[in-house]
Order: C-alpha cells, then structure tokens, then sequence
C-alpha cells in the first residue's frame, strides 16, 4: 500500500506545526506540497526528516509559489517544467524507487490562480493560466508510465465542486474557458480523477474556503480547487480516498485542506 497526500500550505515554515500534527496523525508515506513559499535553503528539511520523512525533493522560490515532495519512501527527482514558461517554481516530478512500487510517478503542480478578471486581453494573468494548462496537456499527451498528478489546480471544473455554479459562472476558477481547458489536459493523457471516483458528483466535495469568509464553516462557500489524477491503470489501484476538512479549523490554518489517496499496488 502507498499513501499519497497533497496539500497547499501556503507557507511551510508558518505552518510547520500544523504539519507535524498532520504527519503525527495520518503519516502517508509521500506528501506533496505546493505554495511553500520559500527557497531550498529555508526548506524546514530538519524537522521533516525528524519526522521520518527522509527522502525530500524541493523546487523553491523567495516568498512565493513552490513546491515540495517529502516521503518516507525512497524516490528520485525527474523533473521540474516550467509551465508557466517564466521560471516560477509551480512543478517537481519524483518516481519511487522500490520495486515493489512498480515505477509510480508522483507529479506535483501549483497551477497559477489566474488573477481575478477571466479575460486574457485584460488580465495577463489569466492568459498565463490558460497557457499553463496547455503545456501541461502538451505534456500528458507524451506520458507513457503509471502517473499520479496532484495538487492545488485552482480551477474547479464542475457544478457540484463550488457553492454555488450560478454565481461563479464568471468568476475565476470555475469559468467555462477553464474548465475546457482543464479538460483538454485530461483527455490528453485520459487522467482518472480519483476525487470524483471516490466521491462521485453531485456529491459536496470542497477543499479551499475564502480567508475573506471567517464563517467558513457555517457559510460553506467552498470550491474544490486541489485534485489527485492518475492514469487509468494505476487509479484502478486507487483503494481510499479522503478530505480532511477538520484541518481548515486548526489554528492559523492554509486556506486548503489535506486530500490523501490509498493505492495497492
């Protein structure tokens, strides 16, 4: 069995403790985590490899974006694109090492939020996302081993993953235009999303709430912005699935919520 966690934390070194705890609680032998918000150098490596997590891969950058993949597996780095095609930190590439992991490429992905007008004539911002996306479908459509792509994608792409479709028609993460595209890149590679698998629509399925909404809880306007996706052999591997929303609670918590997968491989 391999447990893989992905989770936008939205400053490692702010919120180490609350990753302690998690790692403390649920430890799943790969964590991916996007938005570290520092270089390799500030990277708390210490306290991962206290924690067992010895195998560390880091793609950083000053004060924003970056990702990072910690296991208590052994692993190689592959990759790092640049998607976003002007050297922002926003992807890492590992494959386990051990045999009995058969090969199992684990690709984790900060998808840029795409500003807050979803017009790319106005907002370069949004153009850049929607480049984004088509690299990254270039990209999948070369894939030819079993592959797990996870993270923050900040896109929600259908109606039962926000709180209200009607409303977020037209505002970032839940366009049309991006929605297409992230489907372009799904069908480039034919992905699973595990989420949805385990979860099925039009089930309730969150796992980002507004820093601007203290009411989180009793105002639910959630939207599923982070996804696990696997190439199809490997999804059907795919045993468990689950959210942790409690953590949205802890003190000073990111905006996102843990989402863990089990596979028997």
């Amino acid at each position: 069995m391999v447990s893989v966690t992905t989770w936008n934390i939205n400053s490692v070194r702010l919120r180490m403790p609350l990753v302690e705890q998690f790692l403390t609680q649920h430890a799943p032998d790969v964590l991916c985590l996007q938005e570290i918000k520092c270089v390799e150098e500030q990277f708390p490596a210490k306290a991962f490899r206290d924690l067992g997590y010895d195998h560390i891969a880091i793609h950083g950058q000053k004060g924003y974006h970056g990702v990072a993949t910690v296991s208590r597996l052994p692993f190689r780095e592959i990759s790092r694109y640049d998607w976003q095609d002007n050297g922002e930190a926003r992807h890492i590439g590992v494959q386990l090492t051990d045999p009995a992991h058969q090969g199992m490429v684990i690709e984790n992905v900060y998808v840029p939020a795409g500003g807050d007008v979803p017009d790319r004539e106005v907002n370069a911002k949004f153009g850049q996302k929607l480049d984004f996306l088509e690299r990254m479908a270039r990209w999948a459509d070369k894939i030819d081993q079993p592959t797990l792509i996870v993270g923050d994608f900040n896109i929600a792409p259908l109606e039962s993953d926000v709180w209200s479709h009607k409303q977020l028609l037209k505002v970032v993460s839940h366009t049309p235009i991006e929605v297409e595209a992230l489907q372009r890149f799904m069908d480039a590679h034919g992905w699973t999303d595990i989420g949805r698998e385990h979860v099925p629509a039009p089930e309730r399925y969150y796992s980002w709430w507004s820093y601007r909404n203290p009411n989180w809880q009793t105002n639910d306007k959630g939207r599923r912005l982070d996804h696990m996706w696997a190439s199809p052999d490997l999804a059907k591997q795919a045993t468990r699935h689950r959210i942790l929303e409690e953590a949205r609670n802890w003190e000073r918590p990111s905006d996102h919520v843990p989402l863990t997968t089990e596979f028997e491989l």
